[in-house]
C-alpha cells in the first residue's frame, strides 16, 4: 500500500460527492467539475454521483491537468 492509498484508507471503496470534497478539501463547484469533465470515474444513480476512489487516488498521483 502506497502513502496516498493509506492516506485515504478510512474512506469506502465507492464515494459520494461529499467524500471527495472532504479527501481533496475542495468545494462542490470543483468536484462537480472532476466529475463533469471526467477526471474522476463516476456514475449518477438517481440524484448522486458515486465516485471510485481509486480514480481519486489516480487523480491525487497524476495531477489535475
Amino acid at each position: 500500500m502506497n502513502d496516498n492509498q493509506e492516506m485515504f484508507a478510512n474512506y469506502p471503496d465507492v464515494l459520494t460527492l461529499e467524500n471527495l470534497m472532504e479527501m481533496l478539501q475542495i468545494g462542490k463547484v470543483f468536484a462537480y467539475k472532476l466529475v463533469k469533465d471526467k477526471k474522476v470515474k463516476a456514475i449518477k444513480i438517481g440524484r448522486e454521483y458515486k465516485i471510485t476512489k481509486e480514480s481519486v487516488i489516480k487523480l491525487f498521483n497524476e495531477g489535475v491537468n
